[in-house]
């Protein structure tokens, strides 16, 4: 008893000191702050300028690294530069692999030398947003820095095609596809895609891009939002995973999930009534959330070389994807208003 007594206690005085140190954040409004985001892409043409757009107008810089794209993501990119796009540079596709790896030991590099007070680590297919409506997100980072916390976790909410209204490869996808699913495959931080400049190195490859890895990590307890459109039909959907060859190490290491294993014969995209629907201006739906995506049925079960592999990445204590965060992990220190 007296243990639990001493435990709830401890709770309250944080939440305590969360709820002031906001308070006094709102009464003295913080300092602004620049943030850069690292944005890699291969053949997102669908997405990479509906993704600059959203970040130029939420006042975030963007530095591209394109992987040797072969579609129009390249042309569509430099129309922003000077115009929110501070750099862009080729990152060469040795063989035809793509290895996810070496791209983000490049962002780890570029979060060293570009000038920024945070970073955020992006794909094109995703939307990033602030947990308040009317906040851009660096007025929420500013927020978050100037109550000492140093890195911010973001909740996914997935929107996918859906058997009733299947095909939505256009521009306006982000109008018309409005159903999705919140997805928490695991508690604890998971998609810690925003952090602090660091004075020393910052990794973000040891765990797959899902967190970064730095001394003295504080991740704010309130996540952030982000909205992540894995596919616009089931045609874009091989297109976008059916002609990848990925590094044969990181699937080992059970790196990219489904998205080597996909057969077109095993797609079956759920019924709208089995998803949420979005409507613009209302908050996203955090209930009931999933924990495996939709696309794992639709996937070959994984060969047990590949299991094995895969084992034998693992630390002993470890039980989940190596390229997942794990909540007891020490880089990943969390404190949380309950």
């Amino acid at each position: 008893m007296p243990f639990i007594v001493a435990l709830n206690v401890r709770r309250a005085t944080r939440k305590l000191r969360f709820l002031l140190n906001l308070a006094r954040t709102a009464l003295n409004p913080p300092e602004k702050v620049r943030v850069v985001a690292l944005l890699a892409t291969y053949n997102e043409e669908r997405f990479v300028g509906n993704c600059i757009e959203h970040l130029v107008g939420q006042g975030v810089d963007v530095y591209l690294i394109d992987n040797s794209s072969t579609d129009r993501t390249v042309e569509i990119s430099q129309s922003y530069l000077g115009h929110g796009v501070i750099g862009m540079e080729t990152f060469p596709r040795g063989e035809g692999v793509y290895r996810w790896r070496e791209i983000l030991e490049r962002k780890e590099e570029l979060a060293r030398t570009l000038d920024a007070d945070w970073f955020m680590h992006v794909d094109a297919d995703e939307v990033h947003l602030a947990p308040q409506p009317r906040r851009t997100l660096p007025e929420a980072l500013a927020r978050v820095q100037s109550t000492g916390y140093n890195a911010v976790d973001f909740q996914e909410f997935a929107f996918v095609p859906t058997r009733e209204d299947p095909d939505h490869d256009h521009p306006g996808y982000g109008r018309t596809m409005r159903g999705y699913y919140p997805f928490t495959p695991s508690p604890g931080p998971r998609l810690v895609r925003a952090w602090r400049k660091q004075d020393g190195p910052v990794s973000i490859s040891k765990r797959g891009g899902h967190s970064p890895d730095f001394p003295a990590m504080r991740v704010y307890p309130i996540k952030f939002h982000m909205k992540h459109y894995l596919f616009l039909s089931p045609q874009h959907l091989l297109d976008k995973y059916g002609n990848r060859e990925f590094e044969k190490s990181e699937v080992d290491r059970g790196w990219h999930g489904w998205r080597n294993r996909l057969k077109r014969q095993r797609i079956s995209l759920p019924s709208k009534y089995d998803l949420k629907t979005h409507h613009p201006g209302k908050k996203l739906d955090l209930s009931n959330p999933r924990v495996q995506h939709v696309t794992v049925d639709w996937a070959l079960p994984r060969k047990p070389v590949d299991l094995y592999f895969r084992h034998k990445a693992k630390s002993p204590r470890k039980t989940r994807n190596d390229s997942e965060p794990t909540p007891d992990s020490p880089a990943v220190r969390v404190e949380k208003a309950k």
